[in-house]
């Protein structure tokens, strides 16, 4: 290996850009956590923990979401009482 490089000709490489609708992010999550994931894709007979990962997240928001009535009749009661006050 050399002392030194000189890298005043070097160029940057393209930039390698993902699907629509997809980020690219770092995340630190607990080894137990990926573990499970890890073990889960190894019990299926093989692919991506990410992707299972990205579908676990979706299921959870999807269950999460409230109908608007809900939403509509929590607020109003709110402002009734906030206005019987």
């Amino acid at each position: 290996m050399k002392r030194e490089y000189d890298f005043g000709k070097a160029t940057r490489g393209a930039v390698v850009r993902g699907p629509r609708g997809k980020t690219r992010i770092t995340i630190r999550l607990d080894d137990d956590v990926l573990d499970w994931f890890r073990a889960q894709v190894h019990a299926m007979g093989g692919g991506n923990y990410q992707t299972l990962m990205n579908a676990a997240l979706g299921e959870y928001i999807a269950n999460r979401k409230q109908p608007i009535e809900r939403i509509l009749r929590r607020v109003l009661r709110e402002e009734l009482r906030r206005m019987a006050s």
